[in-house]
């Protein structure tokens, strides 16, 4: 559904006023004051002066209360608007019910009566409100259901977006040429790789789809990725993981640490820095704090780079700034360091 403001604001209320969920309502009201009109007046000029009446006061009402009124009812301006509206209705009402029939010498009529003129007053004042409001109202959630609508388009991009910046193409086609690579040459790999892979991508779209999971699912889809590149090349890497106990359950933001961990193969031994990969997982006081350690000096984010960007603007909105990230080379080796709080992510944020 895409809502499409009308360009002219009485255009869009004439519109709105012919609707049948309006104009039925109507009608059924100015009949019954035309055939009052007929009935107690005896002027050949009584009824088309009562359409003539009915016709203004639906048409000028909710247009003049449209107007004064565009962000509904109020009266932060001291009330002007609100008095411009009755004397429009007062215009509308005498000129049409006191000064035409003047004009046209016609007899004394049932609407043209003092006391029945002022219940025609009331009777714009009252209706205009109404019908204005209720326009008001259903353009209103008109905008917010296309706007919800939008939101969830836009949430559905972010989503296949958060796949695909978790997960590096270039790793995934690597991966696929090398399975097709080891069913010619070696099926047992080939069959080990493709289980691998389809439990990894398994893993990602659950992620994708989650607010949180345990911080054991996290550290699995870190094993698995580094199980992956293994197999393409056993000698690219040494992996030691050390994890303390009684952090496995802890919730923590699906694929946070994936981009790192691609980020240290990528920019470690795929880059020629062969050597050691650790990864550690400690529990201090109330915090836990992941280190990954790859081998080659880091240079920095490049230019247009969105992982580790990425990653610290997930902390921050998953944590509230309780989370701490940080990024240091020394000797040959970066170290990747992330602090989270025990207590997992914030209550209702998705990341």
């Amino acid at each position: 559904m895409i809502w499409i403001p009308e360009g002219s604001i009485v255009r869009a209320t004439l519109r709105a006023l012919i609707a049948p969920k309006r104009l039925v309502p109507i009608l059924l009201v100015a009949a019954s004051l035309v055939f009052a009109q007929a009935r107690f007046s005896r002027d050949p000029l009584a009824v088309p002066l009562g359409v003539m009446l009915c016709i203004l006061f639906v048409a000028a009402a909710p247009v003049s209360y449209r107007v004064l009124f565009p962000e509904g009812l109020d009266l932060s301006h001291g009330g002007v608007r609100l008095v411009l509206y009755g004397a429009m209705g007062s215009g509308v009402v005498l000129s049409t019910g006191y000064v035409l029939p003047k004009m046209l010498k016609m007899g004394p009529t049932f609407l043209t009566q003092p006391v029945n003129l002022a219940v025609c007053g009331a009777l714009y004042l009252v209706g205009g409100w109404g019908l204005g409001r209720d326009i008001d109202f259903e353009e209103s959630l008109a905008r917010e259901r296309a706007r919800a609508e939008r939101l969830q388009l836009e949430a559905e991009q972010a989503q296949l977006l958060a796949l695909r910046s978790h997960l590096d193409p270039h790793f995934l086609f690597n991966t696929l040429n090398a399975i097709a690579e080891w069913c010619r040459t070696d099926g047992a790999v080939a069959e080990a790789a493709v289980l691998k892979l389809s439990a990894m991508l398994r893993s990602v779209l659950a992620g994708v789809r989650s607010a949180t999971w345990p911080m054991e699912k996290e550290l699995e889809l870190l094993r698995t990725l580094f199980d992956l590149h293994l197999l393409r090349d056993p000698e690219l890497f040494q992996l030691t993981f050390d994890v303390s106990p009684g952090v496995s359950e802890v919730p923590v933001p699906p694929l946070m640490l994936l981009p790192l961990a691609e980020n240290a193969v990528k920019h470690g031994p795929a880059a020629g820095h062969r050597g050691r990969i650790s990864l550690q997982l400690a529990q201090r006081e109330n915090e836990l704090v992941f280190t990954l350690e790859n081998p080659g000096a880091s240079k920095g984010p490049r230019p247009g780079s969105t992982g580790l960007p990425t990653v610290e603007r997930r902390l921050a909105l998953a944590y509230g700034g309780a989370a701490r990230f940080s990024l240091e080379s020394a000797e040959g080796r970066t170290r990747v360091t992330v602090t989270l709080p025990r207590s997992g992510p914030l209550l209702g944020v998705i990341t």
